[in-house]
């Protein structure tokens, strides 16, 4: 019996059916040695000897597993093809006992995708385990845990204990607190435009031109800074004449994107789909799984030949011979540290299309019909636009510019393009879709209008999933496994929170980022994250040892703790309230949800809200006056818990009951007659619609705020001829834990 072990269940499910019944895949359900939760586990002064233990919700499994290696004549390693699968297949060999068993029993096998071609290719062509990888791992969660251990005490006694801090995590934090700084510095400037709406003699349809020149001089979009300059511009402009000066015409091909890496497929899920880079993962890792796409954790352009020739079938197949490749189209990362030896993320199979896969889940398939659209669209002809750009002349004194493109053939567009989010630019993004009419130099034009428009310059996007993963990736920090979790922690750990889909940081994220840039700039300094991710890779590929670059980073990291702690002092201000306890002015302390005061006593617990907050919490109380406890009947008064405002029962803790605060519309609901019309907003994109407050006893909903009964009324009848099939359609809501 020979016994396959890889990570996951399901995976060893898939690998199962391909293999015969000599074969036993069993799992190791993810990682079986870690380092300690409790202790440091790292001994500095011994070259950093990482000290692993087998988790406890490991040990029954790893005991199965050691029963069953001891029955097995050969041992077969198939964990992931990147650098923590090496090291969970090296960790197996400690952990099951294997050290002493001969070479030959024991052997690693990788492959890209779960297919019985790929499986059976990899057991012809076992390798020998790569410590570099495994040492590179190893390096990474090592520098990780000592700057995570021995940085948060400090945060502890500077801040507030339960905060964290970690190598790759702050500088996300970082990234989006100096983005927000940016947006809170930003002082808004006024433009205007001029545009000249004209037709061709003789000819009804309209076209616009935009103000570009004055007296000779091109001018910027911000060149016209009030009404006052715009009006003096169209009163110059009253009974010009306007002409043709020349008119350029260019063909422009566009060619498509390339295929997917772990990190461009977090981008366009989050901006297509609107999925948050950790759920694009889940997602992804089912998918791989199963056999459905190749291994999502890549950050190469490359593309197997079988798939390159497949593409080419499926895209003559589905969408004609035109739109063909004569030859292969290929791509080169041009990201730091790219590792080009793996392949994009791509279907296993090109010819399963999207449509013919019913049998997944929404959000897989969603995924699924990306990553297939996506590869097949980067295989494809280039599109093909034709632009036109017309230079217009009004008077002596004006100079306008229209223009054009339309598609002359689309290629690639047919099957995908591009999503661009808020401040991306396309690099034709002056010419606007549409044909312009035909028109030739020294032409007159009718003058239709003229049209002033008032503008204001914005402030920054905030960071959202793609935008932020980009950039971190363009600065060369974190590699394909470590965006979603990095995304995922800055938010569990409070430091940022999510408006409107955009990462904004919280008081406890401000302070703590500026705490660590004051005291610890090194450490989330981007380019020395940076340095550090290279030097990883050059450990991956056996140039250099893993204890110098830990060696390297600790010394300095260690004296500058050192001095720091010994001169740490608790982060307080003095407020302006006085305390009811001893009648001195309170203290401003951090806790887990934000500042409150405090009593300076150190013996007293006396705390309050700061003054905004309790003005909110009172707005707050009268606007919920007459709520009462769902569970006993009495009232209901404002909380603050981790999720925000709450009502809760004023007999907590005897009893629990809770209720969250809506915005009411002032209208009863039109179904049951108990409950109130209220706004409400979807878990998945934010969609504001309005339901009853009485869900999930009540499921009345209607997507527009009613105006009038009448309204209200006319959305009952609606709702009633197709009611919810099950209650998922409604969003369900939270319920905040009182703290």
């Amino acid at each position: 019996m020979k016994l396959v072990i890889v990570e996951s269940p399901t995976k060893a499910k898939t690998i199962s059916r391909f293999l015969g019944k000599d074969f036993v895949i069993e799992s190791s359900f993810g990682h079986v040695r870690d380092l300690p939760k409790s202790q440091l586990g790292v001994d500095v002064e011994n070259n950093f000897t990482p000290k692993y233990i087998i988790p406890l919700k490991a040990r029954k499994n790893v005991s199965a597993l050691k029963r069953k290696a001891a029955e097995a004549e050969k041992i077969i390693l198939a964990t992931d093809e990147d650098r923590e699968g090496e090291a969970i297949a090296w960790h197996l060999l400690s952990a099951l006992g294997l050290e002493d068993r001969p070479e030959d029993n024991i052997e690693r096998i990788v492959f890209h995708e779960i297919t019985e071609r790929a499986i059976k290719e990899a057991l012809k062509n076992p390798r020998d385990l790569d410590m570099h990888l495994v040492d590179a791992q190893q390096a990474r969660r090592i520098l990780d845990r000592l700057v995570g251990y021995k940085l948060s005490p400090f945060l502890w006694k500077k801040i507030r204990s339960g905060l964290s801090a970690g190598r790759v995590q702050s500088v996300a934090v970082r990234l989006v607190v100096e983005r927000e700084r940016e947006i809170q510095k930003f002082v808004a400037q006024e433009y205007w435009s001029v545009e000249a709406e004209l037709a061709k003699k003789s000819e009804d349809k309209k076209f616009k031109a935009r103000l570009v020149k004055i007296g000779g001089e091109a001018i910027d979009r911000l060149a016209i800074k009030n009404a006052e300059e715009a009006k003096q511009i169209t009163d110059g402009l009253a009974g010009a004449e306007y002409k043709v000066v020349e008119v350029s015409k260019k063909e422009v091909r566009r060619a498509p994107a390339p295929p997917f890496t772990t990190s461009t497929l977090q981008q366009e899920s989050a901006k297509k789909l609107g999925f948050s880079a950790k759920q694009t993962m889940i997602l992804a890792q089912r998918l791989y799984e199963t056999g459905i796409i190749t291994y999502m954790r890549t950050d190469s352009l490359n593309i197997a030949q079988v798939a390159l020739a497949q593409a080419q079938e499926v895209i003559k197949n589905n969408f004609g011979k035109e739109y063909c490749l004569d030859q292969p189209r290929f791509y080169q990362n041009k990201s730091k540290g790219a590792q080009e030896a793996h392949e994009a993320v791509r279907p296993t199979d090109l010819s399963r299309l999207p449509e013919s896969l019913g049998a997944l889940d929404a959000g897989q398939l969603k995924l699924y019909d990306l990553i297939w659209k996506r590869t097949l669209a980067c295989q494809m002809q280039a599109a093909i636009l034709d632009q036109t750009a017309i230079e217009i002349s009004a008077g002596n004194k004006y100079a306008f510019r229209a223009n054009g493109q339309v598609i002359k053939f689309d290629g690639f567009i047919k099957v995908y393009t591009e999503t661009k989010e808020e401040g991306e630019k396309d690099d034709d993004s002056d010419y606007e879709e549409g044909r312009l009419p035909e028109l030739s130099a020294e032409e007159a034009l009718d003058f239709v209008n003229l049209i002033k428009g008032q503008h204001f310059t914005e402030p920054p996007p905030r960071y959202t999933d793609a935008s932020l993963i980009k950039t971190l990736e363009s600065y060369g920090i974190g590699r394909p496994s470590t965006y979603a979790p990095t995304l995922a922690t800055i938010q569990d750990r409070g430091y940022v929170e999510k408006e409107n889909k955009k990462y904004k940081p919280t008081e406890i994220g401000f302070s703590v980022n500026d705490m660590l840039v004051e005291n610890f700039p090194e450490v989330i300094d981007i380019n020395f994250t940076s340095h550090i991710e290279e030097e990883f890779d050059q450990i991956a590929e056996g140039k250099i040892g893993w204890v110098p670059v830990i060696q390297e980073f600790y010394a300095p990291f260690s004296k500058n703790l050192k001095e720091k702690m010994a001169s740490v002092e608790q982060l307080t201000e003095t407020s302006d309230t006085p305390c009811p306890h001893c009648g001195k002015m309170m203290l401003i302390k951090f806790g887990r949800l934000g500042k409150f005061l405090a009593c300076p006593d150190p013996e007293s617990k006396v705390t309050l809200p700061l003054p905004e907050e309790a003005a909110k919490i009172k707005q707050l109380q009268e606007k919920t006056a007459g709520e009462l406890c769902p569970i006993c009947g009495k009232p209901l008064e404002v909380k603050r818990g981790r999720f925000g405002y709450f009502l809760g029962c004023v007999d907590y803790p005897k009893c629990k009951g809770v209720m969250k605060i809506h915005n009411k519309t002032g209208f009863k609901c039109p179904n049951c007659g108990t409950g109130d019309v209220v706004e409400k907003k979807s878990r998945g994109r934010g969609k504001v619609f309005y339901a009853c407050s009485r869900f999930p006893d009540c499921t009345f909903l209607m997507g527009k705020k009613p105006e009038s009964q009448a309204e209200l009324d006319e959305a009952l009848a609606q709702w009633k001829l197709k009611p919810p099939k099950n209650k998922r359609v409604v969003a369900k809501e939270k319920t905040p834990k009182e703290v």
